[in-house]
């Protein structure tokens, strides 16, 4: 049986006395990829916060990668490559800068920074800073960021946004031989990319839209 890079129960998040997720139980296998789909305000980015160890989940237990998300969160950090909601890159560095210091905080070679830039099709503006980036460009490059230090686990919340036909072929070129969980609106692209898909509705498991379930842990 394939080893469980997401194993979730009763996973719930609040926020003050609101409900934001939950209970939810979540697994997914090494190398499998998962969308997460629903409307605003159904709970994604809450759950991509949490398995990314940006959050703490309020209640339930959570394993990634064999360890525990809570106790064990700065094992995980080097082991897992997030992409949040907003690309979140400083203005003033250059794209190059920009993965260089990442580099630095990983623990990896600086030289990775040249091979990602390439990778994502940024190499002719390494040199200029990310305020001047297009907000496509500027995605790119925040997807360079998450694979920079070679994660087993990539989280992406909506990495589709602003980016235009070639940059979403990247997508599956960057999540290849990983363990993927992606939020999107596109359902669409959810199909091309995963094999499977959880559908949320106010912090709650609803079923995906292709008649598949999650499995339950």
């Amino acid at each position: 049986m394939t080893p469980r890079a997401v194993s979730g129960r009763d996973l719930v998040q609040r926020f003050g006395p609101r409900v934001a997720l939950g209970p939810l139980n979540l697994v997914v296998r090494e190398r499998e990829r998962l969308a997460v789909l629903g409307g605003n305000g159904a709970g994604k980015t809450t759950l991509l916060r949490i398995l990314a160890t940006a959050a703490r989940p309020a209640a339930g237990r959570l394993e990634l990668l064999g360890l525990d998300a809570v106790g064990q969160r700065e094992r995980l950090r080097g082991r897992i490559g997030y992409l949040g909601h907003q690309p979140g890159l400083h203005p003033a560095l250059t794209a190059r800068e920009t993965l260089e210091l990442f580099a630095t905080l990983h623990g990896v070679e600086k030289g990775r920074a040249s091979e990602r830039l390439a990778q994502v099709g940024l190499t002719q503006v390494a040199g200029e800073r990310v305020e001047q980036l297009s907000r496509g460009q500027q995605q790119r490059l925040a997807l360079a960021r998450a694979v920079l230090h070679d994660p087993e686990l990539l989280v992406l919340d909506e990495p589709d946004a602003s980016l235009d036909a070639e940059g979403r072929r990247l997508l599956g070129d960057l999540a290849e031989g990983r363990t993927l969980v992606m939020a999107t609106h596109d359902r669409e692209l959810a199909r091309q990319l995963c094999e499977r898909a959880l559908l949320l509705h106010r912090g709650l498991d609803r079923g995906d839209p292709w008649g598949l379930r999650v499995l339950e842990a």
